[in-house]
């Protein structure tokens, strides 16, 4: 075959590649309609949003693997052993107590309920509380 027909096939072949690529690099220019647009924004919002779950994922997968080995390598609590048995009393009728108690412009009956509600709410057993003082405050 004569050389000069083979270098006129490769330069044809150039030619077309050429003419190929000049076309797509002038479909990069042209301007999206509406409806492309917004299916292109779509479709890349929602691989944002897929690439966030699994990222989501993967942090709790990641927190619960490592919770899990925290609990495991955490010392057990240690239980406090069983209560000493009280005392018995030498004289049942003598009562337990810790000072006493003034009472200021309130009676008896509020303050034992003053004592009982202190008591719950911080969940101190009342034989353990020692109130020095009650007094009525009045409102104004």
């Amino acid at each position: 075959m004569n050389p000069a027909l083979l270098l006129l096939a490769r330069v044809a072949e150039t030619s077309a590649e050429v003419a190929e690529s000049t076309s797509e690099v002038a479909n990069a220019d042209r301007v999206y309609g509406i409806g492309e647009a917004l299916g292109v924004a779509l479709f890349v919002w929602a691989i944002v949003f897929c690439v966030l779950f699994i990222i989501f994922v993967c942090i709790r997968l990641f927190g619960a693997v490592v919770g899990s080995a925290t609990k495991a390598k955490a010392p057990a609590p240690v239980t406090p052993a069983a209560p000493a048995a009280a005392p018995a009393e030498e004289d049942a009728g003598e009562e337990f107590s810790s000072g006493s108690l003034k009472l200021k412009g309130c009676d008896e009956k509020t303050a034992a309920m003053i004592m009982a509600i202190v008591s719950d709410n911080t969940g101190i057993p009342l034989n353990e509380l020692i109130f020095k003082s009650i007094t009525l405050v009045e409102e104004k």
